[in-house]
Parts: structure tokens; sequence; C-alpha cells
């Protein structure tokens, strides 16, 4: 009895938090997250007497994002003018020197492609909004519902994911620096945080338009496995009468009893027309930010674990400056919140059109199960449009986001690394870490002997 009433209760509970019935409604709360950081100019608003939900822009959107990206500007000229860098408060040689000034160059792009670029391209976010909700629409003629609830419980428990990541790598940072009794000031911290909030909250947009194309790709690869499971039950007169096929879903009955199998073949295609139109407006939403974000976190990766290898090959001759432990902590917390985004970025991109490709597979196994004149000529259709229509993803067409893409920055990460590291042992400033002061000590002792 007890166990009843607390599952009754759970269940009430869930109901009520997680009670969306659009698209709309799933994604509000990324949606209000992005419109708060300046990510996005759009919100969730309603419209019309029955509470239809739609994405709206406003004038504090763009007020928003434009001054976020003041503010940025504001302090990375703040730390330039007063010589201040995260790395700077441990070691000053001429590789520190020139990371700082490749970060603070790359972070100053990164923040007009972040809060600025989206305001140009905000019509591809919409588009590719309003292409999922014409998908979904799709869907239910051939009755079909989509989980809603589902998606806005993945949608929270990856905001939840990310929130915590973020807190974690954050409170360990200033923690170091705690440590490490450094002084920073909140100009170089909020560059350090909100750097790494709003390139978060980004890619988790990507991946959530990634994984909301590869769900409605397995939809739509539902309805083309059921329509092959009644021809090799050889039963499309008689579905009614078989029992077995009672532990499918309602939609497979359905539509089955419904609507010719050339209908339902034509409906697949104009589905996967509007998934495929979908994901390259979304493309094209994200292809600069995604470029900038890989570049970022490349460059930052390359020169923290230049920083760590450094230390920790050096130790003895560094141990009075700054406590080792805490000073490989924090940038290796820092190399791997990037990493992470990085393998986001790739997976959220990779799993998407694995699924895409399978739909190939799917259609030309129908066609060769087909009798019908009719139905075979729209699956040759069909496969006519999956050679042309193709899910991809691209960094401003430069590469594509797949995963070739680890072994290109294995390949270079590798690579910079030992460059850095052989040009550090051959440097003359290698046992003091100050580049000025030995080269400057080297350049005094030149001109005396002369």
């Amino acid at each position: 009895m007890w166990h009843q009433n607390s599952s009754s209760l759970w269940q009430r509970a869930w109901n009520r938090i997680f009670r969306a019935k659009d698209f709309y409604s799933s994604i509000r709360v990324l949606i209000a997250l992005a419109f708060i950081l300046g990510i996005t100019p759009y919100h969730v608003t309603q419209i019309g007497y029955h509470g239809e939900r739609v994405v709206r822009e406003s004038w504090y959107g763009f007020a928003n994002a434009i001054s976020r990206w003041l503010i940025f500007a504001y302090c990375y000229t703040h730390v330039n003018l007063h010589n201040e860098s995260l790395i700077g408060y441990f070691m000053r040689n001429h590789i520190s020197l020139m990371g700082t000034r490749i970060h603070d160059i790359g972070g100053i792009i990164a923040a007009i492609f972040i809060f600025i670029a989206p305001l140009f391209l905000r019509r591809h976010l919409r588009r590719s909004f309003e292409g999922l909700v014409r998908v979904d629409r799709r869907l239910l003629r051939i009755n079909y519902n989509v989980d809603y609830p589902r998606i806005q419980f993945e949608s929270l428990r990856m905001l939840v994911i990310i929130t915590a990541l973020d807190a974690t790598i954050i409170s360990v940072c200033l923690t170091c620096f705690a440590q490490m009794e450094v002084r920073a000031s909140w100009q170089l911290i909020f560059i350090m945080t909100y750097e790494l909030i709003t390139i978060s909250v980004t890619v988790f947009m990507f991946c959530l338009l990634a994984l909301s194309v590869r769900r409605r790709l397995s939809r739509l690869h539902r309805v083309l496995k059921n329509l092959a499971h009644q021809w090799d039950t050889r039963s499309l007169k008689a579905v009614q009468k078989q029992r077995s096929l009672q532990c499918l879903d309602s939609f497979s009955m359905y539509t089955i009893v419904t609507k010719d199998p050339a209908e339902i073949i034509q409906e697949s295609m104009e589905i996967h027309h509007l998934i495929c139109e979908a994901a390259a407006t979304a493309n094209k939403y994200f292809t600069y930010q995604l470029l900038t974000i890989i570049s970022i976190a490349f460059l930052i990766i390359v020169f923290d674990a230049y920083y760590v290898l450094e230390t920790l090959l050096g130790k003895s001759k560094r141990e009075s400056k700054f406590k080792t432990v805490e000073f490989v902590t924090f940038f290796s917390c820092q190399m791997i919140l990037y990493l992470i985004a990085i393998i986001s970025i790739v997976e959220g991109s990779n799993r998407a059109i694995k699924k895409s490709e399978k739909t190939g597979g799917i259609v030309h196994s129908l066609l060769n199960k087909t009798k019908s004149v009719e139905v075979r000529e729209k699956l040759q259709q069909f496969s006519m449009q999956l050679m042309h229509l193709k899910i991809n993803f691209t960094a401003a067409g430069l590469f594509n986001i797949d995963r070739t893409l680890y072994f290109t920055i294995s390949g270079a990460l590798t690579t910079y690394l030992i460059i850095l590291l052989q040009f550090t042992s051959n440097s003359p400033n290698n046992d003091n870490g100050n580049g000025y002061e030995c080269c400057e000590a080297l350049h005094n002792m030149t001109n005396h002997t002369l």
C-alpha cells in the first residue's frame, strides 16, 4: 500500500514538473538561460487563445548581447593594459607571453562570434526550430506523438550535468588560486568564468539540436521498420487479426490499417526532407561559433598541456616559486573542460550523421521486399533523395565535425607540444623562467664585451 502511494506521488510529481506539450515548452529553460546570458535574442512566449508557444526576439536580447560583449572587451582591455594573465602569476617567458596574447586575441574573437554573430544569424536558429516543429506535425499526422516530457527531462538533465561540471571546475580553480595566494583582478576572474559558462551553454544548445535531429530520425526509422515488419509477416490486409502485432506501438497498427504504403513512404520522404533542412539550417547558425570554440579550445589545450608538462618536467626548479600540485590542478581542470567541449560537439554531430546514414539501408531493404510497382517507384524516389540530401555539420566549411577530427586534433596537439618543449629546452631562459630578464642580461653582456 505504501509502495503504491509512493509511486503515485512520484508519478504526480513527474507529471507536474515534466508536462511539456510542444517542442518549445521542452526547451524553454535552455532558451531562457541563453537569453539571460546574451547568447541569443530569442525567448519563448505564448500567443493566441490556445496558448501556442513560439520564439520571439526582443530589444532586451539585442541590448543584452551587445552589453555582454562590451563587458568582455573592457575586461580584456584592462588585463592587457595591466599586463595581467593567468599564467603570468606563475611563470613569465616568451612562450607564456605568446600564449597569453593568442588567448586574448582569440577570446575577443570568440566573444564576437558568441554574442554578436548570432544577432545576424538569428533567423537560422528560428527556422531550425520551426523545421523541427513541422516534422513533429508530420509525425502526428501518421498518429505518432513525440514524447515532449521526455525531451524536457533530457534537456534539464544535460543542463544539470553542465552546471555541476562548470561549478566544480570553477570552484577548484578559485580554490587553487586561494591556495597559491594569487590575487587576480575581478576582470580576469570574470573572463575565466563567463567564458567557460557561455561556451558550455553554446555547446549545450548545439548538442540539444543535434539530439533533436537524431530523435526524429529514430522516429522515421521506426515508421519504415514497422512497415517492413508488416511485409515480412505478409499480413498487410489482415493486420487487425494478427495478435502478435499488439505488442507494437499504436502507430504501427493505426498507420498500416488507415494508410496506403505509398502514402506512408511519401510522408516519410517529406519528413526526411524537413529533418535535413532543419539540420542544415542549424549548422548555418552554429557554424562560426563551432569553429571559434574548437579553435579556442585547441589553443588552450595546447598551452595548458605545455604548462603542465613543463612544470612537471622541471618540478625541482620551480618548487620554490609556487605550489606545483595546485598549479597542475588548475590548468588541468581548464584543459579537461575544453576537451569535454570538443568531445561533446564531435559526438553530438557524429551521432546525428551516423543515424541519418542508416536511413538508406532501411529504404533499400524495403525496396527489395516490395512487390507493388507504385511503392517501388516511391522507394526509388526516396533513394534518390537520400543521395542528394545528407546531414553534415561543418565548422564554417573548413572541416567536417565528426570523429575524424579526433585524429586531426591529437596529431596537431602532439606536434605543437613537441615543438614547444624542444624550444623551451633549447632556450637560455629555461632555468629561471623569466625570458625578458635573461635576454636583457645576455644583450648587456654582449654589448659590454664588444
